[in-house]
């Protein structure tokens, strides 16, 4: 059987993915408050920052985006593409002419940070974490940034999303496989999906390493999980269900017995921002209804 091998570089492509066209459940929050008067020029490197700077109500003032910056669709028509900071050179972002830089510690390279530091363009590098709390704290960090006080409103959304979750009287072992291309990767622990997974009342279905790692046949029998999750478009590239079905491994799980499978948009799955509460309520949802 095929193993898949990839370089380190690309693992970080499963934190966050290529733009997606998101449902209408997915695109329901909307800016808050009003953005104060300013003449920032922002670049977002991370789509979950660019969901905070837009729903603080400065999303006139973005600039340029990274590839992960899938939201609010309105960005594409007025903000640069800049492509993956993974990957990502100096000279696209020096083109917008930015006063503000927000990114987060997960994302970008040393070697662009330390070009970034050498502009001489002012800076924010923030600490994310991928749960609540963390989420909570990152919407406050980047409010202060930008000098905006009122965040409050986006953080108690999420609390309120939140409290729609239904409690599930067995939790389902959900594993999350990241399909792009030749590329299959699983989700372990300390990840966006693990996380979210736990939240909407799952289990994740990998716990015996961290981070990403290729799947293999013998990895995913060994886990057995009840669902299979995917990224909206990892599973349309993948080839649908049957596609799925016919991956290494699948058809001896008990997802794969029960044809368990289920999708998200990964830009609402991924980012951790704003809609953190929509996110884990839509996953919530599909847990209930495939484990009935």
């Amino acid at each position: 059987m095929k193993k898949f091998i990839l370089a380190a570089s690309v693992l970080v492509a499963v934190y966050s993915c290529k733009k997606e066209q998101g449902t209408a459940q997915e695109n329901t929050t909307e800016s808050v408050s009003e953005s104060p008067k300013s003449t920032n020029k922002i670049v977002t490197l991370n789509g979950g920052i660019t969901e905070i700077v837009s729903a603080l109500g400065h999303e006139k003032e973005i600039v340029g985006t990274d590839v992960t910056s899938t939201y609010p669709e309105s960005l594409k028509a007025t903000a640069k593409d800049l492509g993956h900071v993974r990957s990502m050179t100096i000279e696209p972002i020096m083109a917008v002419n930015p006063t503000l830089i927000l990114a987060s510690d997960k994302d970008i390279n040393p070697e662009l940070m330390g070009k970034i530091k050498s502009s001489g363009i002012k800076t924010e590098i923030f600490k994310q974490e991928f749960t609540v709390d963390g989420t909570k704290k990152l919407i406050a960090d980047v409010a202060k940034a930008l000098g905006n006080t009122d965040y409050q409103k986006l953080n108690d959304k999420i609390d309120a999303d939140l409290k729609q979750i239904q409690p599930l009287s067995k939790k389902p072992k959900v594993l999350f496989i990241y399909a792009r291309g030749n590329m299959l990767m699983v989700s372990g622990k300390n990840t966006p999906m693990a996380s979210l997974i736990q939240l909407a009342g799952g289990e994740n279905a990998v716990n015996d390493f961290e981070d990403f790692k290729p799947l293999t046949p013998e990895a995913v029998v060994k886990a057995n999980p009840d669902i299979l999750f995917f990224f909206t478009t990892g599973l349309q590239g993948a080839g649908g269900n049957e596609g799925v079905l016919k991956m290494p491994g699948v058809a001896q799980t008990n997802a794969g017995k029960n044809k368990k499978i289920i999708a998200m948009d990964g830009g609402l799955v991924s980012a951790f921002g704003p809609r953190l509460g929509e996110a884990a309520v839509a996953l919530n949802k599909l847990l209930v209804e495939n484990t009935k």
